[in-house]
């Protein structure tokens, strides 16, 4: 039998459905409507505002860094522009893999692969890392290709410091290396403008002038907006507020002076520091042996950190600035005047000097060659008397000495504008009783005292140092804080300001006082120890020769130089002062190991007084003989120095740096950079920096500019009796 269906009950039940159906559906759209509305009208701005984030990126753009030039407008230090392959290890599954697949597009050594582990463990997971810098424009073809394979890998386009004369002022201008933890900690603690500055900077100073100069160098950063791809990839520039590029930082050091002093030093180790006593300038600022600071620049490889750090020359450690040594023969001056000044010795007193001063029973010797006999003051300076300045430190003392030393600057910074010099020693009971730990070192004896007078002992101070209290002197006592810096040009108004060279308080010295010491400093270079070496001088100089022992002597031991270790031979010292009635220039100078004060430290200090008060060159036969200590006076027929060619530098690209010969306001010619002159230097950095500015653009379109391609501390004094003058 058929069932009959209950057509109104099956129609009701349809009707039901279908109102639950449609419910459901309005419901559906009004919960759709609900969220339009909040997405739409309640949180339009607030979501209108992330949706331009996503679509704009905000990039800092990293100022050009500043120039930094010598007195004569020659560029010392300047930046170029190259293409880097990055990658950040937090958006790479395995960083090994990729930089094994990346081996096969473009060229990675062994040496990238290291720098990048060491800068991988120094740096964030999320920062980029260079594993190649400065890449070919081919090379950058091939990646570009090949992009969509190496997710978080990326070309960036970088500013890469380039100093063109090497190793030339190394330990001047310093280098710049990327920012470490512990110096990113550090900024952390920066006012936050000026942490905010340094938004996206990857470098930072990290020795001499690039160091201490940081913030006049680096510039202020700019931003810019950049509309970005999905992918996350730079499309177009919407806006730019580009970056300010660094001051240009014009120094007192000539260039030129400074590469032949180096080249005099030779193979030798040592320091020299020249100053113009009238303001503080210093003329040169020269430490031997030096380094080439554009290793460091992107991250130096292990072999050439190595072989820089295990030297045995050291030539990592500026002498100029933290080499101390005991002054030798070249303390004496200051002997003297301490005497005058304290009133405990006339000028005329006289002392028998037979060869030997006995106290306590031990003998204080003096050079075999001394001629002894009477001796007042000025012949004692003139002749270097050991046993005159023996009596004499222990008429005054070691506390009195140290009263009358403190003031010349010997034992205290000098306040030049470099990080990073040391006090030296200028001992004292005081000083010896907080330098030792146990009750039998802390006690000052007075057999310790003799030595002192003849600048050995516990004396060490660096060059620096004993070329200020040389200027002090020659001067009548007028101090100035010595200063690297000349001048600062602003980049943008191109105004130039003069480094601070205030006079500091003077010492209090007695005119007649400092005149008599000026003139036995003058008569060594005419009767004297240093007499052949200044013989035919167009010009009046004061100097006093020294030799120092690197290492002690026991009492009745005779010094061969021939039979001892190079590093434990005698240091060869000289100052000197120029003219002698109105000094311009004062220097001191150590030639590490090198033997008596005449035969090797004195010859460059003759040089360097007639390059700058007679714009002498020497020939090269004589640099020959000066370089290995068989020099005295200037052989050869020398040379105009404003005509010299300036050392010769490179550009980043291995090219030599082009050079000028300009005529200066004088009339006389004098070599330079091309690039010299520092308006055009200005407008370049600008254009620099506006190309930074443009990098991220130029890097998402593959845009390709042409890159570039460039393929042990100072022995420290023991007590002791031994002194050459």
């Amino acid at each position: 039998m058929t069932e009959l269906k209950n057509l109104e009950q099956e129609l009701s039940r349809f009707r039901a459905r279908l109102w639950a159906a449609a419910g459901f559906v309005l419901f559906c759209f009004g919960l759709l409507v609900f969220r339009l509305v909040v997405l739409q009208i309640v949180r339009h701005d607030a979501l209108s505002t992330q949706a331009e984030n996503n679509r704009i990126a905000v990039v800092p753009i990293v100022p050009n860094r500043g120039l930094i030039m010598d007195r004569n407008g020659v560029v010392l230090a300047n930046n170029y522009s190259a293409y880097t392959l990055e990658i950040t290890p937090s958006k790479v599954e395995n960083v090994e893999a990729t930089i094994e697949a990346l081996a096969r597009i473009v060229d990675i050594q062994s040496r990238d692969r290291r720098r990048f582990k060491r800068l991988r463990e120094e740096s964030k997971s999320f920062e980029s890392i260079p594993i190649r810098t400065r890449l070919t424009d081919e090379e950058v073809a091939r990646f570009t290709v090949q992009r969509f394979r190496f997710p978080g890998v990326d070309i960036q386009a970088r500013l890469f410091r380039h100093y063109p004369y090497g190793e030339l002022a190394s330990h001047v201008l310093g280098y710049i290396g990327r920012i470490n933890q512990r110096e990113a900690d550090a900024m952390e603690e920066w006012p936050e403008e000026e942490f905010a500055n340094y938004r996206g900077t990857d470098y930072i100073g990290k020795l001499g002038i690039e160091q201490s100069y940081e913030r006049e160098l680096h510039g202020i950063t700019g931003v810019e907006e950049v509309e970005t791809s999905a992918g996350g990839r730079a499309v177009r520039r919407l806006r730019s507020n580009p970056a300010t590029p660094g001051n240009t930082i014009h120094l007192s050091i000539d260039i030129k002076l400074q590469g032949l002093i180096e080249r005099l030093f030779g193979a030798r180790r040592g320091a020299l520091v020249a100053i113009d006593p009238r303001n503080g300038e210093v003329l040169a600022f020269v430490s031997k042996p030096t380094f080439d600071p554009n290793l460091f620049v992107d991250g130096i490889d292990s072999e050439n950190w190595k072989e820089l750090n295990e030297s045995p020359d050291k030539p990592l450690l500026n002498r100029a600035l933290r080499g101390t040594y005991p002054p030798g023969s070249t303390y004496k001056p200051f002997m003297a005047l301490a005497a005058l000044n304290s009133n405990k010795r006339s000028t005329s007193t006289i002392i028998m000097d037979n060869g030997t001063f006995m106290f306590g029973g031990h003998r204080f010797r003096s050079p075999e060659n001394e001629l002894g006999g009477a001796m007042d003051m000025r012949r004692a300076i003139v002749k270097s008397s050991n046993v005159y300045f023996y009596s004499l430190a222990n008429e005054l003392g070691v506390d009195l000495i140290h009263d009358q030393m403190s003031p010349l600057g010997f034992g205290r910074l000098t306040g030049i504008d470099l990080k990073g010099e040391l006090t030296g020693i200028l001992p004292s009971t005081t000083w010896k009783r907080n330098a030792y730990k146990r009750p039998e070192q802390k006690k000052w004896y007075a057999g310790e005292t003799i030595s002192l007078g003849i600048g050995q002992g516990y004396n060490n101070f660096t060059m620096l140092q004993m070329a200020t209290a040389l200027g002090t002197v020659v001067t009548n006592g007028q101090r100035y804080q010595p200063r690297v810096v000349r001048e600062i040009e602003d980049v943008v108004t191109r105004e130039r300001r003069i480094a601070s060279n205030q006079a500091v308080p003077p010492v209090p010295y007695k005119p007649e006082h400092t005149a008599f010491i000026r003139e036995a400093m003058f008569g060594v270079t005419q009767e004297g120890t240093s007499t052949r070496v200044f013989m035919g001088a167009a010009y009046q100089s004061g100097g006093k020769t020294g030799t120092a022992q690197a290492v002690g002597l026991r009492q009745n031991e005779k010094y061969v130089a021939s039979k001892v270790d190079e590093f434990k031979r005698d240091h060869s010292l000289y100052e000197a002062f120029a003219p002698v009635n109105e000094p311009r220039v004062a220097l001191a100078i150590v030639v590490e190991n090198a033997g008596f004060g005449a035969e090797a430290a004195a010859p460059i200090a003759r040089r360097v007084l007639d390059y700058l008060l007679l714009d002498q060159y020497p020939s090269e036969e004589d640099i020959a003989a000066v370089q290995i200590g068989k020099a005295a006076s200037p052989i050869g027929v020398s040379r105009k120095a404003s005509a010299m060619p300036l050392p010769r530098g490179l550009d980043a690209f291995g090219a030599d740096v082009p050079v000028m010969v300009e005529v200066a306001a004088s009339g006389a010619p004098r070599a330079s950079a091309a690039s010299a002159p520092s308006a055009a230097a200005s407008v370049a950095a600008s254009a620099a920096s506006d190309a930074s500015a443009a990098a991220p653009v130029a890097s998402a379109a593959a845009s390709v500019a042409r890159p570039a391609a460039r393929g042990r501390s100072a022995p420290t004094a023991t007590a002791a009796s031994r002194e050459q003058p």
